[in-house]
């Protein structure tokens, strides 16, 4: 592990010497390639030298035990030698967090899809339900929600809604949401006052970045047709509404948020990238054969993930089998303490597989 954190830290290095060069502002790409690459060592490199600071801080008070008579400096010595061991093994686990295999996608903004499931009008209703909540924890993370499409019923629930989330980090906080989300609730819908249960599917997408998925527009069936509004009657007397079907794959994607032809089609298109990136990802995912041993469910849609239950006001997650008694918080974006425990649970298991492995 030294050896490894030793290369970093010299790279680091490198990569600071070239910034500092004048030349480098020169190329603007190649400048924000070397300041992504800073970033992401820059908490490894911080921490590698708090942890060979605390190791010669541990190195000096074995010395001074080793060599001193004196009983009082003896017992300092002691003490010292004491708290830079306990320094030194919470820094050694901190940098094996920090070595392990980063999520390259982690930094991207993310495409949400949420579509009723099981239960009709009220499955379509709680999916406004899950909109709403993540509407609301975006906003608690600074995070901005763009509307991408949607397929609204009568009652104000939706079919499906699409929407793309912006901002640093917003992958690392909604991968883990992929899945059938489940209530228990007495629906709006219900005079007799039974619960009902109903599902809602969510799946979450990187957003794809142009040069990761290369279009050929001979691959590309584009057609327009008239938006509808809730319940399926025609609101706009002009075909802005936009369907792309990528002819290879058989995917479907359409758009009519926007009055416009042409922001409907770009936003299809950037929902059709993040489609395609996602297959490619699956494929290679697949190609290992234990990828998904060391993951905390993050992307097969089938799994039922979690419960929300109306009547005992808890949220269960059955990937962690955690439980909170705080459903009025977490569907008005309080998902933090759940979303962190799912992070640290993913972050057990990689470190658990990685166990082994040469260093």
């Amino acid at each position: 592990m030294i050896e490894k954190l030793g290369a970093v830290e010299a790279r680091f290095g490198e990569v600071e010497q070239k910034l500092c060069d004048p030349a480098a502002a020169s190329d603007p790409a190649a400048f924000a390639s070397l300041m992504k690459e800073r970033k992401k060592m820059e908490p490894v490199v911080t921490c590698f030298r708090r942890y060979k600071a605390a190791q010669a801080a541990l190195d000096d008070a074995k010395m001074l035990l080793e060599s001193e008579s004196d009983r009082e400096l003896r017992a300092l010595a002691q003490e010292e030698f004491d708290a830079q061991k306990k320094t030194l093994e919470a820094l050694s686990q901190e940098l094996r967090v920090l070595l392990l295999p980063r999520d390259e996608n982690d930094d991207k903004n993310v495409i949400v899809e949420i579509r009723g499931g099981a239960g009709g009008e009220e499955s379509a209703l709680f999916a406004a339900v899950l909109f709403r909540m993540y509407t609301m924890y975006a906003e608690r993370r600074g995070f901005k929600i763009e509307i991408l499409g949607t397929n609204e019923t009568e009652l104000g629930g939706f079919k499906e809604i699409s929407f793309l989330v912006v901002g640093e980090g917003a992958w690392s906080r909604f991968k883990f949401e992929s899945g059938v989300h489940r209530v228990q609730r007495v629906p709006e819908t219900e005079s007799q006052g039974r619960i009902h249960t109903s599902t809602a599917t969510v799946a979450v997408l990187p957003e794809a970045e142009d040069v990761e998925v290369e279009l050929n527009p001979a691959d590309l069936q584009i057609d327009t047709f008239r938006s509808s509004g809730a319940g399926g009657q025609h609101i706009n007397k002009t075909e802005s509404a936009i369907r792309i079907t990528h002819l290879p794959t058989g995917l479907v994607v359409e758009c009519q948020d926007e009055r416009s032809q042409h922001k409907n089609k770009d936003k299809a298109m950037r929902v059709l990238r993040s489609k395609l990136f996602e297959l490619e990802q699956q494929k290679q995912l697949s190609s290992i054969a234990d990828a998904r041993k060391s993951q905390v469910g993050t992307g097969d849609r089938s799994e039922r993930i979690r419960t929300y239950n109306y009547p005992q006001g808890r949220v269960s997650d059955h990937r962690i089998g955690l439980t909170i008694y705080k459903l009025e918080q977490f569907l008005n974006g309080d998902m933090d303490e759940v979303i962190d425990a799912l992070i640290t649970a993913d972050t057990a298991e990689k470190l658990k597989a990685s166990e082994g492995e040469p260093t």
